[in-house]
């Protein structure tokens, strides 16, 4: 089954109305391949201006996060119906630094996953491991639990796209090996293939995430169970369209 190319760009907490208009130009002016989607995560405050500036009709804006319940006493958080109200149909949920920095739990990732999906969004889930759980050779075992929480409350694959991010590789400047990061993807899609179908593992598309740039990404997209890229740091500069036309 031929997957069609994923790159996610997350611009986590940077930004503003100027640095938008520059990347975004950027964006309009990227001739994306056909069958490529683009979608990038921008800060809550700047969703409607960011939605404003793309006039590029294959790229998307996408939430960074969004919250389990639909609304209520919950103060300073993002409802996905807040964000189905906005137009906005992507949300990335339970990145690294909403887990370590903000110690979100793995059955907390799981409700979100399922209001979003439930209110009709599409989720980018994020999963990986720390260093020192890769060094102990827990990659596997970490992995495979974060995914648990998510397939137990999935019930549309269609409308998941998954990030495997090693925790080690986000914002180091270091980055899994080709053949690491294939490794750990290909067992992914195994593993869907166990608990879920095998419909699902051939048509889910995992993502790398991880100090992916434009020397790296040909050598990365050329990998048969990567299916593209979620980017942080080099989503906010020019190199992002080297990254959505890696497999030119």
């Amino acid at each position: 089954m031929t997957r069609n190319f994923f790159v996610g760009g997350n611009w986590k907490m940077n930004g503003s109305k100027a640095t938008i208009d520059t990347i975004t130009d950027g964006l309009n002016a990227t001739k994306v391949p056909e069958g490529v989607q683009v979608v990038c995560g921008a800060p809550d405050v700047y969703l409607t201006y960011a939605q404003s500036k793309i006039t590029n009709a294959s790229v998307q804006v996408a939430a960074q996060n969004c919250y389990k319940e639909a609304k209520g006493a919950f103060t300073g958080e993002t409802s996905a119906d807040f964000l189905k109200d906005l137009g906005v149909n992507w949300v990335i949920l339970g990145h690294s630094e909403r887990r370590h920095v903000f110690g979100e739990s793995d059955e907390l990732i799981g409700e979100k996953c399922k209001k979003a999906l439930a209110t009709g969004l599409n989720i980018i889930p994020c999963i990986g491991e720390q260093l020192e759980e890769r060094e102990a050779g827990k990659t596997e075992e970490v992995v495979f639990n974060q995914m648990k929480f998510i397939k137990d409350n999935v019930d549309d694959w269609s409308k998941v796209v998954i990030a495997y991010e090693p925790v080690w590789a986000i914002g180091t400047g270091k980055v899994a090996t080709p053949e690491q990061a294939q490794d750990i993807h290909e067992k992914l899609r195994a593993w869907l293939k166990a608990e879920v179908s095998q419909e699902v593992a051939d048509s889910v598309r995992i993502l790398y995430g991880g100090s992916v740039n434009g020397k790296n990404c040909k050598e990365l997209a050329a990998k048969p169970d990567i299916d593209g890229f979620l980017v942080g740091g080099a989503s906010l500069k020019p190199e992002f369209s080297d990254i959505i036309r890696a497999r030119e």
